[in-house]
């Protein structure tokens, strides 16, 4: 039996249990205090669109493996491609005939979005013209011409340096005495190339003569070497050309002459004859165009590129050609790129007897530009053809 008191005890125990329970139950939790919110992040600047690449289109007259001419454009296409990496995306199109295709071709390259097109041969001069004139959110350049609009900006190497300083090594190691030229068509460049030529065998040899072939096409190798071949056999025994392709070197190998690369160094086509090859390197005019373009700082007008420029040079010089040769030969560089040495300095007398350029009077880049004559020593008569 349980003791009343006990169980009053263990009664008032239980009660007081009870109640403190419910006072448990009744209590309102408090909230666990709630980390610092983060500070919000900085805003990040939208990164900007970047802008599309430029499109540059060039037409050659010729195939980009002629080994001269149109090879010599296309590797500076490449320098570009090389210097601006994914700013640029370019494009050729070879073999364009002079006239109507050609402006069918720089047409087409406009309707494919390209934005700055070079036509690198002179005949494209006209069908360019009409172009820019249709297209004026287009810039287009023109290699070798003389007329611009405000889209269109004229450009030209100084060929006939690299020509005079081939005539300085070629009037040193003739034998004959008469040297030969295959010519192109008969405009003021080509005519420029010959004379220039010639004058610096003359500054070696004053009893130098110089024959004569034309071709009438800039790149026609069988046409090249049936020229060669007639000019050997008339006596030349050292042959330079302004054509575009090796033809001439390879006749020189194969007939046992001598003979120059033109605008590329052709060396590789004819080893035993050659003797040097009178290069263009466009790259520095490219690069510069092009950057110009992308900079917005592109404005029409002309520009004419030589030694100076570093776009013309005589490379690759025959192991036999004599130490005095190779020392003028320096000198004459020397003085192109200081400006110090003129090749077109008075007097100068054309090959009729008939004084063209007063002495000590220099021409100027007028007078150049519009050479139809034959300095004294050509053989011949220049041909009638387009001038400028």
């Amino acid at each position: 039996m349980i003791d009343l008191n006990k169980r009053s005890a263990l009664r008032l125990a239980a009660l007081a249990a009870a109640a403190a329970t419910l006072v448990a139950c009744g209590k309102k939790e408090e909230p666990a205090p709630s980390a610092a919110a983060p500070a919000p992040a900085p805003a990040v600047a939208a990164a900007p669109a970047k802008a599309d690449p430029l499109k540059v289109a060039f037409v050659y007259v010729g195939p980009v493996g002629d080994g001269g001419w149109s090879f010599a454009h296309d590797n500076a296409r490449k320098a570009v491609e090389k210097e601006f990496g994914d700013r640029v995306v370019t494009s050729f199109v070879e073999s364009v005939p002079e006239g109507a295709d050609a402006e069918r071709v720089t047409r087409d390259l406009v309707s494919q979005g390209n934005k700055l097109i070079f036509g690198t041969s002179f005949g494209f001069m006209e069908p360019m013209l009409k172009v820019a004139a249709d297209q004026k959110d287009v810039k287009f350049e023109h290699a070798t011409g003389y007329k611009t609009a405000e889209n269109l900006r004229t450009y030209d190497s100084r060929t006939y340096e690299g020509a005079y300083m081939a005539g300085v090594i070629a009037g040193a190691m003739t034998k004959t005495g008469t040297l030969g030229v295959v010519g192109s068509v008969p405009i003021p460049e080509v005519i420029r190339n010959i004379d220039s030529f010639t004058l610096g065998a003359q500054s070696t040899n004053p009893k130098i003569k110089t024959k004569v072939v034309w071709v009438g096409d800039w790149h026609n190798p069988p046409k090249e070497t049936e020229a060669a071949t007639a000019l050997i056999n008339g006596g030349a025994d050292v042959l330079m050309q302004n054509t575009d392709s090796p033809a001439v070197l390879k006749t020189a190998e194969t007939m046992g002459k001598r003979a120059f690369g033109w605008d590329s160094d052709m060396t590789a086509y004819g080893p035993k004859a050659h003797l040097g090859s009178a290069i263009i390197n466009w790259a520095p005019y490219y690069i510069k165009t092009v950057g110009d373009a992308l900079e917005g700082k592109w404005a029409t007008g002309q520009s004419w590129w030589g030694v100076k420029e570093g776009a013309i040079d005589l490379v690759s010089l025959a192991a036999d050609v004599p130490e005095d040769a190779k020392k003028k030969l320096d000198e004459v560089r020397a003085g192109l790129k200081a400006g110090t040495f003129q090749i077109w300095k008075g007097p100068i007398m054309d090959n009729t007897g008939k004084e063209v350029l007063a002495k000590d009077v220099v021409a100027d880049d007028k007078f150049l530009g519009g050479v139809n004559f034959y300095v004294k020593g050509v053989e011949g008569t220049v041909p009638g053809g387009e001038k400028k």
